[in-house]
């Protein structure tokens, strides 16, 4: 029997977590973020690239690097690719099944994961509700 791969989406903090060695990041979700990327199935939305810049020019995280650049080194040292934003997935962030909070990052990011048939990696107890009730495949980070 062959075995499908499923995308691994990881919410944001998860990608920072990853990047800065956060000991919030459990061994087990370090061994499923390992699998995926040794998978080429491994990661992150465009939204996330916009959440970190925001966060960074708000000073509420600290980078050694010019955004851009942290950006680039990190997709490249973690295997990570990049999902980008469609018109469809834009369209879906707003077409979700109810009930939703109104982030709209959070949204880009179900959204996401909703059209590729991934599975969304979170640490967030918003968007683990939302899984619960069976809109979105998530796994606690």
């Amino acid at each position: 029997m062959i075995s499908r791969r499923i995308d691994l989406i990881l919410d944001t903090h998860i990608w920072l977590w990853l990047a800065f060695d956060d000991r919030r990041l459990k061994a087990e979700t370090r061994r499923v973020i390992d699998k995926a990327a040794g998978q080429g199935v491994l990661h992150v939305s465009a939204i996330s690239v916009w959440e970190i810049a925001l966060l960074a020019a708000r000073r509420r995280i600290e980078l050694d690097l010019p955004v851009r650049d942290w950006v680039e080194q990190s997709l490249a040292r973690s295997g990570l690719g990049l999902a980008d934003l469609t018109p469809d997935i834009m369209i879906e962030a707003y077409e979700l099944p109810a009930p939703f909070h109104d982030d709209p990052a959070d949204r880009m990011l179900v959204a996401t994961a909703r059209l590729r048939g991934a599975r969304l990696l979170t640490h967030d107890r918003l968007l683990l509700a939302y899984g619960g009730l069976g809109h979105v495949e998530v796994l606690a980070g």
